[in-house]
Order: C-alpha cells, then sequence, then structure tokens
C-alpha cells in the first residue's frame, strides 16, 4: 500500500474523479462500486444505467438517512445485523458512512455480541457469498479460486476454523461471521480499503452435532479433522496464502486454544501474522492496566495479577503483562512470579501432569500452596489464591459467569483501596461479574473494565463509565503498521508498543467518568495513534527502514480510505 496508490485522480481542470470500466448491472451489482440511486445524471448516460435504477437522484446524505431509518425499523439486534450485512453486500461505501456515523451504536451489531448469533443462524440467514471457503478437498484448487476471485490486491486476510468462535465454541462454516466482521473494524478503524480485505473460512468439518443434524447446515458435514491431517492441513494453507497474497497480513482469528498457540509460532517467522485473540488481547488489556495503575499512582512493577482462565486470551494477556513488566525494568524471573494464570483444575501448578505447553512459562512452583488451607489436595481454587496471595489485579477470560464473588472483592480491598478488577469474558452472559456488582462490593473504589459492552452505572450518586477493553483498539492500527511499514514479522514488541499508544488516547474526562479506556467513537483517531507508534517503532529499529524521512501522522492519514463517493469516468 502507498499514498499513490490511493490519491484521487483529477483532470486537467483539478476535478476529482475515479476511472470506471463496469456499466449496467455489473455496475450496480459491484458493491465497492455501487452508489445505488446517488449516480449522477452525467454518469447515468455514461455507464448505461438509465432505467436500472428509479429516475430521482439521491444525494448521499438522504441515502445515510434512508438507510438508518431502514436499520432503525428492525425490532431485535440479528436483525439489524442482517440489514446492515445486506447493506455491506450491495454498496461498501454507504455501509461504511452509516456506520462510522454511527459507531457506537452500531459496533455490538456489526461485532460482539451480535455476531455470535450471526454465526449460529448463519446457515439459516446466509444470503450472499464473500469471502473464501477453503476445505481439504478444494485447497489444491486455491489457483482457480483466486483466478476469479474479483480482487486482486489483498492486504490483510483474516481467517478462521471455527472451533473457537467468541465464547460459544464450535461453529463450523458459520464462523465465516467472525473475519467478516474482523474486516469491517480495519476498514472503521484503520481505512484498509474493503477491497484490500479477504475473510476465510477454513471448513474442516466440525464437533458440533446440532449442526451436523441441521438439514440445512451449509458446511461440510463430517467431524473436524485433527491431528496430522490438521497440520498439513494448514501448513498447506500457509503455503498457498505466502503464494497467491505475497503482500497480505495474515490474522488468525477464534482458533482452539491449542492450535491457536500452534499455528502462531509454527508460522510467525514464514509470513507476516498474528493471533488476535492471543496479541490483540493482551494488547488491549495492558492498555487498560496501565490507565489503571496510573490512577492508583502507582507502577506496573506494584502489582500482582491473577489471570483466571488459561486459554488463548488468557495467557495473551499474561504474556502482555510480562512484557509491560519487563518493560518496566523488572527481570524475566521477577516478573514471572507476579503473575499467576487459574485453569478449570485452579492455579497452574509446575507438577501437573500433562500440562499445556503455553501454560508453562507461568506455571509455579508446586510448593507455593504448601500450608494453604485447600478443600482439594494438591490443587488452589481462585478464593484460596486471593487469601494467601496479595492480588492487587484480577482479570476474568474464563467465561464462567459470576465467577468473581464478593469474597473476592471484599479480601482485595485488605490490601488495595483500588483493586483493579475486569471480567472480560464475553458475550454478556459469560461475564465474570457485572459492573455494578463490583461497585456496590468495592463502595465504588474498583477499577473496572469489561470486554462486553455495558451502559453506564450509577453509584452513590456517580455515574461511572464502564470502559470496553474491545480489541478494535489494537489491531486496526497494528495491522496499518504492518501493512504500511512492510513487516516481514509482527512482533510482541509492536503490541506492547500499541499499548502505551492506547493508554495515550485516554483522556483525563475519561478517567473522571471512570473509564480506563477511550470512547470507541474515536476509533479512527485512536488507530491513527496505534499506527504511528508502531511505525516509529520500527523506524528506531531499522535506520534502513523505507519510511524515514515521512511526515508519518500525514502518511498514514493519506493511506485511509474514506467511505465517500467521487465522480466516475468511463475509461
Amino acid at each position: 500500500m502507498s499514498i499513490e496508490q490511493y490519491l484521487k485522480w483529477t483532470d486537467s481542470d483539478g476535478n476529482e474523479f475515479r476511472p470506471v470500466s463496469l456499466t449496467g448491472v455489473d455496475l450496480l451489482n459491484d458493491r465497492i462500486l455501487n452508489k445505488g440511486t446517488a449516480f449522477s445524471p452525467e454518469e447515468r448516460t455514461a455507464f448505461h444505467l438509465k432505467g436500472l435504477i428509479p429516475p430521482n437522484v439521491q444525494t448521499f446524505e438522504d441515502q445515510l438517512k434512508r438507510v438508518y431509518q431502514g436499520y432503525l425499523n428492525a425490532e431485535t439486534d440479528i436483525q439489524k445485523y442482517m440489514f446492515l450485512r445486506s447493506l455491506q453486500d450491495r454498496n461498501e461505501t454507504l455501509f461504511y458512512a452509516l456506520v462510522k456515523d454511527h459507531i457506537e451504536e452500531m459496533l455490538p451489531i456489526i461485532y460482539t455480541p451480535t455476531v455470535g448469533l450471526a454465526c449460529q443462524e448463519f446457515s439459516h440467514r446466509y444470503q450472499k457469498p464473500r469471502g473464501l471457503y477453503i476445505t481439504p478437498e478444494n485447497i489444491d484448487s486455491m489457483d482457480d479460486m483466486v483466478r476469479y476471485f474479483p480482487s486482486k490486491d489483498i492486504k490483510i486476510i483474516v481467517v478462521t476454523d471455527s472451533q473457537g468462535i467468541l465464547g460459544i465454541g464450535d461453529q463450523g462454516v458459520g464462523g465465516m461471521g467472525i473475519p467478516i466482521g474482523k474486516l469491517s473494524l480495519y476498514t472503521l478503524g484503520a481505512g484498509i480499503h474493503p477491497a484490500c480485505c479477504l475473510p476465510i473460512a477454513l471448513d474442516i468439518g466440525t464437533d458440533n452435532k446440532e449442526l451436523l443434524d441441521d438439514p440445512m447446515y451449509l458446511g461440510t458435514k463430517c467431524r473436524r479433522i485433527g491431528g496430522e491431517k490438521y497440520s498439513n492441513f494448514i501448513a498447506e494453507f500457509v503455503k498457498q496464502v505466502k503464494r497467491h497474497f505475497p503482500k497480505a497480513l495474515l490474522q488468525w482469528e477464534d482458533f482452539s486454544k491449542s492450535n491457536a498457540f500452534n499455528n502462531l509460532e509454527k508460522y510467525v517467522d514464514e509470513l507476516p501474522s498474528f493471533n488476535d485473540d492471543i496479541q490483540g488481547t493482551g494488547s488491549v488489556v495492558l492498555g487498560g492496566l496501565i490507565t489503571a495503575v496510573k490512577i492508583k499512582g502507582q507502577t506496573l512493577a506494584d502489582q500482582n495479577y491473577v489471570v483466571y482462565g488459561a486459554g488463548a486470551g488468557g495467557v495473551g494477556v499474561a504474556d502482555q503483562i510480562f512484557a509491560g513488566l519487563i518493560d518496566n525494568g523488572l527481570s524475566e524471573e521477577e516478573a514471572r512470579a507476579r503473575v499467576f494464570i487459574l485453569d478449570s483444575r485452579g492455579l497452574v501448578l509446575e507438577n501437573r501432569d500433562n500440562l499445556d505447553a503455553y501454560k508453562m512459562r507461568y506455571a509455579k512452583p508446586a510448593s507455593m500452596i504448601d500450608g494453604w488451607k485447600l478443600k482439594k489436595e494438591g490443587q488452589a481454587d481462585l478464593t484460596e489464591l486471593i487469601n494467601n496471595i496479595k492480588v492487587d489485579v484480577l482479570i476474568g477470560t474464563c467465561g464462567v459467569a459470576d465467577s468473581f464473588t464478593e469474597e473476592h472483592v471484599v479480601k482485595m480491598m485488605e490490601y488495595n483501596e483500588r483493586p483493579i478488577i475486569f471480567p472480560l469474558s464475553n458475550p454478556t452472559s459469560k461475564c465474570e461479574a457485572l459492573p455494578a456488582d463490583l461497585l456496590l462490593w468495592s463502595n465504588g473504589k474498583a477499577i473496572i473494565a469489561t470486554g462486553s459492552p455495558f451502559g453506564d452505572v450509577e453509584y452513590n450518586g456517580r455515574n461511572f463509565r464502564i470502559g470496553q477493553g474491545n480489541n478494535v483498539f489494537i489491531f486496526p492500527g497494528v495491522g496499518l503498521a504492518a501493512i504500511l511499514g512492510k513487516v516481514e514479522k509482527v512482533t510482541t514488541r509492536m503490541f506492547t508498543q500499541a499499548s502505551y499508544a492506547l493508554a495515550e488516547c485516554v483522556t483525563e474526562q475519561d478517567i473522571k467518568e471512570g473509564s480506563v479506556f477511550p470512547q470507541i467513537g474515536n476509533l479512527r483517531d485512536i488507530s491513527t495513534r496505534v499506527a504511528i507508534t508502531v511505525l516509529k517503532g520500527l523506524l528506531a529499529e531499522d535506520p534502513e527502514h523505507h519510511l524515514h524521512g515521512f511526515d508519518l501522522e500525514e502518511y498514514v492519514r493519506a493511506c485511509m480510505w474514506q467511505p465517500q463517493y467521487l465522480p466516475y469516468r468511463r475509461v
């Protein structure tokens, strides 16, 4: 991607335009180029559109009013989701302009939490193709797929095998809703042109019996492949991506926890790639923690951290906290000692049989729990940990509602005036604790952020805005920086830098309102700050980098696509 690619064409009089070769129905059916009722009289003549659309020419503003009213007429969230997806399928420019104008209202519709239900009902609500569906049977035919795929300039790919969709698990081919949604956020947040975005679903079967028994299910009706077959399939997929999309950044999304770590670690050096569930989640949480400890008048190194839930997201959070502690001057040994992780079997200890490799780096010596009063010998649960260790920060990624109790909060407050508690699991039904309860149990002292969107909470005459630790604050900016910076490898350091950039976007007003995260309405500016910060880091590490001498803010903003119509000229 370069500035030159997205500079608007101008004629001899300096008027901006876009050259277009499609005509008639082909033009109207192209979701990137279609203007619908906004084609001018001159364009209707030049592109043979007369009689194909109603005669009255609408302004872009009139179109926005019309489609927003249609959105409001939808009664349920899933109906609103389907309305927006239908709009996106016929007119990308209008879709992004609408969501941009109503981002706080519509973000929970186009992504979490509504996208979870959309994935579950994917086969029953399917409307129009988008992206690629790769199976073991067709992966050798990617040459043909790419040859007939409309876009030839793919910059970002989001891929899922649909095994770990949000908090609802295996959704088979329905997981395609996640890459589609994530890429919409890349365009909204970082201005990556929708024609440069490619969603991919790896349909390798499903272990969801409900889907296998559903006669309407659109995916491959077989059990998931695993083991060596799975590994070989992923290896072939990566090979094909490198061959057909050599300039693309690859984002792994919603894989099972073991496959998420395995794929990331195996291919991180083969192509520029990252896992948002691991690295994006960790980065946004670290960003919130940087602000939270600032509110306490302390540092990251002053805290002990408990991550309750040791899946991909939980260990990703631990990894970024570890990176933040190293930045604060701790040694690796000191940093690891500050981070405790728990899974369904309790505190992760070194003597556990068959301990997952990705948990080992945070496993504690079995001797740590010697002398603790335990309900089950050799295992310490969350309550027992909090009763025996000074816990300053409690982070929930377990997906089990009501995991954090009044007992936990009261105990934390014995040695913390301002405990930091982030119940991050989504959807809302799986949140570890409700913000209103946390404020009640802590007498309004807890510093809170959630993973799901919550409304404001009033406590003791004060209104608290509950900040949402949404990965959208991180991955669009990191992705844009990786593309513009032409990186060969996406590093942990890039995500740590993004965390600090995010924290810098939190205003004094945000903090006054009780939030450790900025307003989602400022997403484009936040993504710009993140991208610039990451690019500065790349330049600092590489004296020969091609962006030396550039005004990075001007460059980043110039490369961001804006959802607006340009006049078309026939070519």
